[in-house]
C-alpha cells in the first residue's frame, strides 16, 4: 500500500519532517504501508542551501520513500495512494475528497489567518476527513480508520449556475 504526503505549493516544513520521522513511519509500516510519496515543495534536506534536487529517493524505517518538489498535477499520485496526508488547502481538499479517497489533514499553522484550521475542523465534524496536528500524527495513524469517513456529496455545476441565475436576477426560460 502506498502512502502520499502533500504540502501544496507554500513551505510546510514541519509536516514534510514528521512525515519522514520515525513514529510516523511505524505508524504507516503497522497499517501495512510499504511506500511513501512525498510532496515536499521548497523543504530543504540537511546540507543544502540552494534547494538541491527537484527527486530523490530512500529507505528509512522499512519504507521506500520517495521525495519530489513540484509537478504540473498531483492526479497521478492521488490515484495512486490508498492514504492521502495533506496540508488543508481548500483546493487539495476538494480534490481528494471527490476521488473518495481517505485523508488526513493538517493545518499548516504558520499561515497568516487560520481559514485551515477552520475548513479542517469544519469538514472532521462533518466526518469526510480526520484533522490532526503535527504533533498528534503517527497517532491519528494508528487510529485512522477509513470505512468510519463519510462520503463527500457529489459536485452539482448545475447548483452553482442556478446561483449566479438568482444573483443576477436572470430567470429560466423554463419558467416563463
Amino acid at each position: 500500500m502506498r502512502a502520499f504526503v502533500t504540502v501544496g505549493s507554500t513551505q510546510f516544513d514541519c509536516l514534510v519532517q514528521a512525515s519522514l520521522s520515525v513514529a510516523v513511519l511505524t505508524a504507516l509500516r503497522g497499517r501495512g504501508y510499504l511506500s511513501l510519496v512525498v510532496q515536499c515543495g521548497k523543504f530543504a534536506r540537511a546540507g543544502e542551501t540552494d534547494g538541491g534536487l527537484d527527486k530523490w529517493t530512500m529507505e528509512k524505517g522499512g519504507m521506500s520513500i520517495e521525495m519530489w518538489r513540484y509537478k504540473p498535477t498531483l492526479a497521478a499520485d492521488y490515484d495512486n495512494a490508498d492514504l492521502i496526508i495533506s496540508h488543508a488547502g481548500s483546493g487539495t481538499i476538494l480534490d481528494v475528497l471527490r476521488l473518495g479517497k481517505p485523508l488526513i489533514v493538517l493545518p499548516n499553522p504558520t499561515l497568516a489567518d487560520n481559514h485551515q484550521e477552520e475548513l479542517a475542523a469544519a469538514l472532521d465534524h462533518l466526518g469526510h476527513l480526520k484533522s490532526t496536528t503535527i504533533s498528534n500524527l503517527a497517532n491519528c495513524i494508528d487510529s485512522f480508520q477509513p470505512s468510519s469517513l463519510k462520503p463527500f456529496p457529489l459536485q452539482d455545476p448545475k447548483k452553482f449556475s442556478d446561483i449566479i441565475d438568482e444573483e443576477m436576477g436572470f430567470i429560466p426560460i423554463a419558467n416563463k
